[in-house]
């Protein structure tokens, strides 16, 4: 118990030291509040485990405390200790040892399969989503946690495994035999030609790969399809490796050309990226995709080909994550991915929207309002901000996603529905020319009927909040009539809720679909179809004129102020990766 103690306080100490960089007097100054609140940190530990009236799970207890110091930075600051390590490094790489799948606990309990990997073990398997694990070889598994799960399932690369299966539409269990191996995520999902010699290539995120799987595609796509022009689709790319975005960038400008910089509390430690080799086309247009979902390695990206005028952006205004994480080795084989530095791209901005040294009384952390940002200009004299992420130069809203569809999905109304369909339908059309029809439309929705598929409406929610406030304040009294009104509007009808979201359902299970049967590859090509994003780009890119003009700078009026670069900046990250699902 003592050494464990011992491990966990070093640590603390490391952190806090690590914090404490500040020159003169306030180096000196700072140096004694970390030896102080070290020595009191320490006395706790050891009054709490000794005399505490139960027993004290020690690397738990200051696990939280890490986990809450760090919390009350920013989100991007955390701690791995060596159990974790490989967390830490599949967000640099992409790779890991294991099946090849995502999977995901569901609420009543169990761990299920949702969706395997094209070519990995758990899809050679014959796996599907929907199938529950029971037993890794000689473990039952059926009241653990997808994490507990997920570490039985991860292992040396070509060692054997023996799981219990059971299937949606099985009666009975399947022991499936398979051999773990070395998987490595493709990060390039997707690429090919759309509409008239336009290239297409979807990049999910940003490994040690991705420059290279980039440069494949492209080089593939400029030799054997003769494309005119290049879409770049970064849309829920959530970021990752620093330079790779780098690297991307150098396949579109010349040679040494200014990227991105980076600032932070030490000024030895900033840097300047720039473009490390020739590029692979400079005159080609070229068309970039973002939303909120696109962060950190893709905004530099993005916002550097928008600074240089080297592409037009298309989209919804991206996430503003301005900051960068190093990574920072930690006694007994641990790391920390800290916070270091904020980034500039080309202009001299700095994208980050939230300032996590700001917080509400309540915690939050508010976003910077428009009107506290600054314009800088691109190369040619185009105006664009700071201060809330890269806003692309054709917005185009997507639709709101009702409350329903999240629960189809989390409650696995929509993946059982699917195992069951997948029966009947042993192939299906090639994802290209794939449609759901009317006919599988209403199967669905007779489904979720006999499960008795329920979802919250916040609407009924704010309405009943509403009656009570209403009531405190003596509203109710004279005349109630209203509220009754929009009670009757408000009851819960799953047919006419179904009818009334019909083709947003009918998008969703075709995207199910294609996960079952074409992977992560199928389920894109169906998400490009009636894609108003990828339209508007295949039309700007169709017209030259328009393509130059938005490019162009803005006719003068008057001599526009220049806007200087910073010379410091605080905080800092860019290792971002974001799952949803357990990945083994």
């Amino acid at each position: 118990m003592c050494k464990q103690r011992e491990k966990i306080i070093a640590l603390i100490a490391f952190l806090f030291l690590f914090g404490g960089m500040i020159p003169g007097q306030a180096q000196q100054d700072n140096r004694f509040e970390v030896s102080k609140n070290l020595d009191i940190f320490n006395a706790l530990v050891k009054e709490v485990e000794m005399f505490y009236v139960d027993s004290v799970d020690v690397e738990k207890t200051v696990r939280r405390g890490i986990d809450a110091m760090l919390g009350g930075l920013d989100p991007y600051t955390e701690y791995y200790p060596e159990q974790e390590m490989d967390k830490l490094k599949f967000m640099t790489t992409g790779e890991y040892g294991g099946i090849g799948s995502y999977i995901r606990e569901r609420k009543e309990g169990g761990v299920y399969i949702i969706e395997p990997f094209e070519g990995m073990p758990a899809a050679l398997a014959g796996l599907k989503a929907g199938d529950r694990i029971l037993a890794v070889d000689t473990v039952d598994v059926t009241n653990k946690s997808s994490d507990e799960v997920s570490a039985l399932l991860k292992g040396v690369p070509n060692t054997k495994m023996v799981l219990k299966i059971q299937s949606p539409y099985d009666k009975k269990p399947r022991r499936v035999e398979l051999v773990r191996k070395q998987i490595l995520e493709n990060q390039v999902t997707y690429y090919g030609v759309r509409g008239d010699g336009v290239g297409y290539i979807y990049l999910k995120g940003f490994t040690d790969k991705s420059a290279q799987e980039v440069k494949n595609a492209l080089e593939d796509l400029k030799k054997n399809h003769h494309i005119k022009s290049l879409v770049l689709d970064l849309r829920n790319n959530g970021g990752g490796l620093l330079e790779s975005a780098t690297q991307i960038v150098g396949m579109f400008v010349p040679k040494g050309k200014e990227v991105v910089s980076t600032k932070g509390k030490i000024s030895q430690w900033d840097r300047t990226y720039r473009t490390p080799n020739e590029p692979l086309d400079t005159v080609m247009p070229m068309a970039v995709l973002i939303n909120g979902g696109s962060a950190s390695a893709a905004e530099i990206v993005s916002g550097s080909l928008q600074d240089m005028d080297r592409a037009v952006l298309i989209g919804q205004r991206s996430f503003g994550k301005g900051l960068v994480q190093s990574t920072r080795e930690l006694p007994y084989n641990g790391s920390v991915k800290v916070t270091m530095s904020k980034y500039y791209i080309p202009s001299g901005r700095c994208i980050q929207q939230l300032d996590y040294t700001h917080r509400n009384a309540d915690g939050s952390v508010g976003a910077i309002p428009d009107s506290l940002t600054s314009v800088f200009y691109t190369s040619k004299g185009r105006p664009v901000r700071d201060g809330g992420g890269i806003t692309p130069d054709f917005k185009i809203e997507e639709p709101e996603t009702p409350t329903m569809m999240y629960y189809l999905v989390t409650d696995f109304v929509l993946t059982d529905f699917v195992a069951h369909w997948s029966q009947k339908h042993k192939t299906i059309a090639p994802a290209e020319d794939f449609e759901v029809t009317d006919e599988d439309f209403e199967a669905f929705k007779q489904y979720a009927k006999e499960k008795n598929f329920t979802y919250d409406r916040q609407s009924e929610k704010l309405l009943k909040n509403l009656k009570e406030v209403a009531k405190f304040e003596g509203y109710m009294d004279s005349d109630s009539t209203i509220f009754d009104t929009l009670d009757a509007k408000l009851t819960p009808d799953l047919e006419r809720d179904f009818d009334r979201n019909k083709e947003q359902i009918k998008k969703l299970l075709a995207s199910e679909i294609m996960k079952h049967y074409y992977f992560q590859k199928g389920e894109l090509i169906q998400s490009l179809k009636k894609d108003e994003v990828l339209d508007k780009a295949l039309e700007v890119l169709s017209n030259p004129e328009l393509y130059k003009q938005t490019l162009s700078a803005p006719e003068k009026t008057e001599e526009q102020p220049v806007t200087p670069k910073p010379k410091s900046g605080n905080g800092g990250g860019d290792l971002a990766y974001r799952y949803n699902q357990g990945l083994v």
